[in-house]
């Protein structure tokens, strides 16, 4: 785990470059400015390393990350563009990227990005990030890298590698640090999945920067439901087809049974998140174990996925929360 580490401080130069990508590339946890604040990187095709980035910022729940990329051309083989959304996001990223904003797509069938970094929806969060160590340690890396704000979650986001010395020495491999922020505020996240674009979080890019370029912009308040406010989907879009029966002491033959330790007996079908009850494991393996129950308890006819304890502490409350979301029934397709 995370909490016995020794932070090393790297300097932005070659060498520091060049470790901080061999980390990332070893499935590490370094921090590492961008114009807007200093991210918590973490290979992004890795479940294991992005779900060390939520146990080490102590994030409550398994909200999609953004994933940042060198150019536009990398961001854009992750996704799956037509139309009008193809049209908007070309026009976006030729006037915004390299920059402050995140462009939420839909998500490529031949994505290498990890459903937890996606937290499991058929969506992505993409951003190409400006500055020149950013830049340097993505072309470095060489795979889409994850990176939420480098600090405890609930605190103020860091902007300068100092910050992020003080919230989270001791739980992640390194710091590479570039300096301070330039901008100091989190990038503007942009949907691009609905009809009309929507603005799910103001930040670097204005919303009349981008309604100058693309024409009208949702604004959250021009809706009645509770839109998110990061990259994401309603509860409701994380369920499974079969319903969820949580917290099982005993499992029945029509059931898909995901375990955790020693699995319960009887299951149709069986996945267990962590059989030594390695909480990191779990999470790392959470939304691949839903679909596996949900398509193959369909395909055997199986009733539902039922659930057995997980811990109330550390990311067993993320996971905990997941599915919690997972067991709520479905509500109206908002995902147009």
């Amino acid at each position: 785990m995370t909490d016995q580490l020794k932070t090393e401080l790297l300097s932005a130069d070659t060498a520091g470059i060049r470790r901080a990508a061999e980390l990332l590339r070893e499935g590490r946890l370094v921090a590492f400015g961008t114009e807007t604040v200093y991210g918590l990187g973490a290979i992004a095709t890795s479940d294991r390393a992005v779900a060390r980035v939520f146990a080490a910022k102590g994030r409550p729940r398994f909200n999609p990350l953004i994933s940042h990329l060198p150019d536009a051309e990398s961001a854009f083989a992750q996704a799956s563009l037509s139309g009008r959304t193809e049209e908007l996001a070309h026009i976006l990223a030729a006037k915004f990227w390299p920059g402050p904003l995140t462009l939420v797509l839909p998500r490529s069938p031949t994505s290498t990005i990890s459903d937890l970094a996606a937290a499991g929806l058929e969506t992505l969060a993409l951003r190409v990030p400006r500055g020149k160590t950013a830049m340097a340690l993505l072309r470095e890396v060489g795979l889409p890298v994850a990176a939420p704000s480098a600090n405890v979650s609930g605190t103020v986001s860091p902007s300068d590698a100092q910050h992020v010395l003080r919230s989270l020495d001791g739980k992640i491999d390194a710091i590479l640090d570039s300096g301070p922020c330039s901008v100091g505020v989190e990038s503007t996240v942009l949907d691009l999945t609905r009809e009309t674009p929507v603005l799910l979080r103001p930040g670097g890019i204005t919303l009349e920067a981008l309604t100058e370029v693309i024409g009208k912009v949702h604004h959250p308040d021009d809706f009645t439901e509770v839109l998110p406010a990061s990259p994401g989907r309603l509860a409701s879009h994380y369920a499974p087809s079969l319903p969820v029966r949580l917290d099982v002491t005993s499992v029945e033959p029509d059931e898909a049974l995901l375990a955790f330790g020693k699995p319960l007996l009887g299951a149709g079908a069986t996945w267990n998140l962590s059989e030594t009850e390695d909480l990191e494991q779990a999470a790392a393996r959470l939304f691949a174990g839903l679909r596996f129950l949900d398509t193959e308890g369909t395909r055997r006819g199986l009733k539902r996925i039922a659930v057995q304890p997980v811990p109330r502490h550390d990311l067993g409350l993320a996971i905990r929360d997941r599915l919690r979301r997972a067991a709520e029934p479905r509500g109206p397709d908002m995902a147009s």
